[in-house]
């Protein structure tokens, strides 16, 4: 254990000691929206996600702290969320005082703890959140919202995360930075003056009137409530080394994959029943030979690849309900046959899904395509909502949703969440892909074992960028030509 020049760790009372994950004997109270824990242990049960509050003074390295431990986790889906986002929206006589540097943003007053509470326990109940924009501009909250669908870890950062008991309580890790006063000052100091074109005598002034008495009467008491202490902030490796690992084993009994499990898979590993791949006949094999190929050509490429894309269309419309029909034929004779019995639209996962959206149109005339646009932050591995576009009936409908490829699940796992909460019942969704890694197909069918996922290759690795291995690449890039030169 680390001394206390670089970590303090608070004695070893019950209200300190971060929490057990207690398996609870139903998941009933704590069920998402979507019906479930988008993320389940090894043996399918439900798991909470792990709930990180870091505190400390005005620019102490809270949040350089927090990047810090989500680098060194290499958990596969991480959401950083800012106190900020819950300011509460100023009067304008609380604007004009902003404008003169005589509001207090440090006090708790200013921060809207019953909505910020509901966002945390929602996040840990998985249910999707839509969290707060504030514009520092205009000091409000912006009309639009964030939206969150879960994760792993959630790092709750502010200069009060700890204030509030209520928001304490679903912490299982309370973290507070200790950073020298001088220190902090000359940081804000810099930053206010840089970045927001402040003058020396207001930052001071601010810091004389509103932010010094604040700490010291409302943010560093809330250090009682920390299970550790970090010194000196960023600079204390030692301690953020310490804390890293305490949570990688508290993650590893949950079941929660980190980075060196999930990146290999074992071809024994056995899939969830509802996970569907093609016969891997010899037409198929050549088909991805092709397509893997690093030279071929874009041309070919695009060619081949919206010909495997139709031949898993097909496999997939095959899973959908049909009902018998007979209908005359031109000699005059009936013929004993079948019609899908249900409408059906498609959704793509832009921008690879896209390439699939061909193929769905071939097999299927006049289908109506929705769009959802998520990208994943390089840094965390947190799937982001963009853009969602649906048809205004899709819970009518079943939902044939194409992306090229799952390798997490965590992009497909967010899209199949943005479906249920539109109301599209989970035995109701398709998802077809061209191909996927088995740890992407594990975590999204015990996560929706309801849904059928179809693909037509099952790769066994995942690189340190989260990649498929073998895989065929950047499909996006090689299919629409879009290379960095």
């Amino acid at each position: 254990m680390a001394s206390l020049e670089n970590i303090e760790q608070r004695p070893a009372t019950p209200s300190s000691l971060p929490r057990k994950f207690v398996k609870s004997e139903s998941a009933g109270s704590f069920v998402s929206s979507a019906g479930r824990f988008p993320w389940f242990d090894a043996a399918g049960n439900p798991s909470q996600p792990y709930i990180i509050g870091i505190a400390g003074g005005s620019a102490s390295g809270k949040t350089s702290v927090s990047q810090r431990i989500i680098k060194q986790l290499g958990v596969p889906w991480v959401v950083l969320l800012s106190m900020d986002s819950f300011y509460k929206s100023l009067t304008p006589e609380q604007i004009a005082a902003a404008h003169r540097s005589e509001q207090d943003f440090d006090h708790p007053d200013a921060f809207d703890y019953d909505i910020l509470f509901e966002a945390l326990r929602n996040l840990k109940r998985g249910i999707k959140v839509d969290v707060p924009v504030y514009d520092f501009a205009t000091h409000s909250r912006l009309s639009k919202t964030t939206k969150i669908y879960g994760a792993n870890v959630v790092i709750f950062e502010g200069i009060l995360a700890l204030h509030d008991k209520r928001v304490r309580d679903l912490m299982d890790l309370k973290i507070f930075v200790d950073t020298d006063d001088d220190i902090r000052l000359a940081r804000r100091l810099r930053r206010d003056i840089s970045e927001r074109g402040r003058s020396i005598h207001s930052v001071l002034e601010q810091y004389r009137r509103f932010v010094k008495p604040s700490f010291d009467d409302f943010i560093h008491p809330t250090m009682r409530f920390a299970d550790i202490i970090i010194p000196r902030g960023l600079d204390n490796v030692a301690a953020i080394d310490v804390i890293t690992k305490h949570v990688s084993r508290q993650l590893k009994e949950r079941g929660i994959e980190l980075r060196g499990a999930l990146l290999h898979s074992g071809a024994a590993d056995e899939l969830p029943p509802n996970v569907r791949l093609l016969p891997q006949r010899p037409q198929l094999l050549a088909l991805h030979t092709i397509i893997r190929d690093e030279n071929t050509n874009r041309h070919d490429f695009v060619f081949y690849a919206e010909r495997l894309s139709r031949l898993v269309v097909e496999h997939g419309l095959a899973q959908l309900p049909f009902q018998e029909s007979d209908v005359t034929t031109p000699t005059g004779a009936v013929y004993h046959g079948t019609v899908l019995r249900d409408l059906v639209c498609g959704v793509s996962i832009v921008r690879a899904g896209a390439s699939m959206e061909h193929g769905l149109r071939q097999a299927v005339k006049d289908i109506p395509i929705g769009k959802i646009l998520i990208q994943t932050d390089p840094s965390t591995g947190e799937p982001q909502l963009h853009y969602c576009k649906l048809p205004n009936d899709i819970g009518k409908r079943h939902v044939i949703v194409v992306d090229a490829q799952i390798a997490t699940g965590a992009a497909a796992m967010m899209a199949i969440r943005v479906l249920l909460e539109h109301h599209v019942p989970e035995n109701r969704i398709l998802f077809l892909s061209l191909i996927a890694s088995r740890v992407g197909l594990q975590a999204l069918g015990r996560a929706f074992p309801k849904i059928k996922i179809i693909t037509s290759s099952i790769d066994n690795e995942l690189n340190d960028l989260y990649h498929i291995i073998p895989g065929f690449g950047n499909f996006g890039d090689r299919y629409f030509g879009t290379f960095d030169e």
